[in-house]
């Protein structure tokens, strides 16, 4: 036998491996932390914030994600699937008008739930493609539903993919003024507008969300006039 056949293979270096075991614990702490912070502050919270909550030096959070747009695609990486999986659930029921209707209210409550997601959904990330692919695929399969509830004859002819768009920003808007005063007023505005896509059907109209209370509204006007104090 060579003696290279009887050569012992190096044992691994234990600092270098626990060197990986630290990094991938702060990589999750960091996730972990911008998480919380982009659902409390929205997405153009800063890193500096980001690392201040995770607890580490803003120096380990740009060795982990060197861009601001390489951190939220990670962040809203398993979001996004979830946005694209309910473009076809939605295609899957076989009532096209309620699989649109569905899918819209769907997409709308992630918004409710997640700050930063609604914002993610009203911006772009042309260098965050995998997060991209997924607003396209989620997109092609909005298309389909609303090709589908057209046909149906439930789909007013002239609504357009672009006024989904239109939707999640005003959601958007409704969601960050009303937060902690009015938290359903979203579903006042997604009622309102499903019934302006519809063909209307006299004969069995239906009911809206209940509209918020005008004391709750009145505490969200209040927060919202004091935003741009606060944000000084």
């Amino acid at each position: 036998m060579s003696p290279a056949a009887r050569r012992v293979p190096a044992s691994p270096d234990p600092s270098a491996q626990s060197l990986r075991i630290d990094a991938r614990h702060n990589r999750d702490r960091i996730l972990a932390a911008a998480r919380r912070v982009y659902a409390r502050d929205g997405i153009e919270a800063s890193m500096a914030s980001v690392a201040r909550e995770a607890g580490v030096g803003i120096a380990t959070l740009f060795r982990h994600f060197s861009a601001r747009e390489d951190l939220v695609a990670a962040v809203f990486a398993d979001t996004m699937q979830t946005y694209a999986d309910a473009a076809a659930t939605a295609l899957a029921d076989p009532d096209p008008w309620h699989g649109f209707t569905w899918y819209i209210e769907t997409v709308c409550g992630m918004q409710a739930a997640d700050r930063g997601f609604s914002e993610v959904l009203t911006m772009t990330f042309p260098s965050a493609r995998a997060m991209e692919a997924k607003r396209d695929e989620a997109y092609r399969g909005f298309s389909e539903l609303v090709v589908r509830a057209k046909e149906a004859g439930r789909l007013r002819p002239d609504f357009t993919t672009e006024d989904l768009v239109i939707l999640l920003m005003a959601n958007a808007g409704v969601i960050a003024a009303t937060a902690g005063a009015a938290p359903e007023a979203w579903r006042r505005l997604v009622g309102c507008m499903i019934q302006s896509y519809a063909v209307p059907d006299p004969a069995n109209p239906e009911p809206l969300p209940p509209a918020p209370t005008p004391t709750a509204l009145y505490r969200a006007m209040i927060r919202l006039s004091r935003a741009p104090a606060e944000r000084r």
